[in-house]
């Protein structure tokens, strides 16, 4: 988390070096600076996010009981933030889908929930670098606001999954949901973008133009540091 929240970080520090520079929030104007914009970093934001949900597995599961209940998996803390490590009596309330495009609260058994826990711990660390960056934005006196996507949004795996939904989670008819991911996530032209910038910078204390330098090196060496010696 550390890795891409920093490296994330200073993408977004990059892009508000070049707005400022250009006077300009126009993403096609920050393109041509050869940075990413940040209506682009949302819809790769949206995608990956969705995405690493999935890893979780499903909201209900036995399989995550039984891992629970032979110590292979826990919860983060586990030792320090819980009293209760056995769960054989504890139950979780669950919002799933009902089928018939509403939401139901359903209660089931803590350890048969396991794997929704550590997908809400997995979240609320990502809501602190989302706060982190969004911080960059506003003392740089932007306006704009990444916000972190529901995690009903494009699921494949678990309750939710195949189930349409927008950014807030909320049940939209499939041809609406069909119709606006392309907004939501990156498109093909997106990706080509973001493909052109992979160029090689090899020269010390030299940065891809996308993105800004770290606030110190390695150790506390110096950026230009030649850490690696190219033959």
């Amino acid at each position: 988390m550390f890795v891409g929240e920093t490296g994330l970080g200073r993408v977004v520090k990059r892009t508000l070096e070049v707005m400022k520079e250009i006077g300009s929030d126009d993403p096609q104007a920050i393109r041509r600076q050869g940075a990413i914009d940040l209506p682009l970093l949302q819809r790769y934001l949206n995608f990956w996010f969705s995405s690493s949900l999935d890893l979780f597995g499903s909201e209900v599961s036995s399989n995550a009981a039984s891992t629970f209940a032979n110590g292979i998996k826990g919860r983060p803390d586990e030792t320090t933030q819980y009293q209760d490590h056995v769960c054989a009596d504890a139950t979780r309330d669950l919002d799933l889908p009902d089928g018939q495009g509403g939401v139901k609260k359903e209660t089931v058994g803590l350890r048969n929930a396991m794997n929704e826990v550590l997908r809400e711990a997995y979240v609320r660390d990502c809501e602190i670098g989302f706060k982190r960056w969004n911080m960059l934005i506003k003392r740089a006196g932007q306006g704009f606001e990444l916000k972190l996507p529901s995690s009903r949004f494009r699921r494949a795996i678990g309750a939710w999954a195949n189930v349409p939904t927008d950014l807030d989670g909320k049940i939209i008819p499939r041809e609406e949901y069909e119709r606006r991911l392309p907004e939501w996530t990156p498109s093909a032209e997106d990706k080509a973008y973001v493909t052109s910038l992979m160029q090689r910078v090899a020269e010390p204390g030299k940065m891809a133009g996308w993105i800004a330098p770290p606030d110190r090196g390695i150790n506390n060496l110096a950026l230009d540091y030649e850490y690696v010696r190219l033959g």
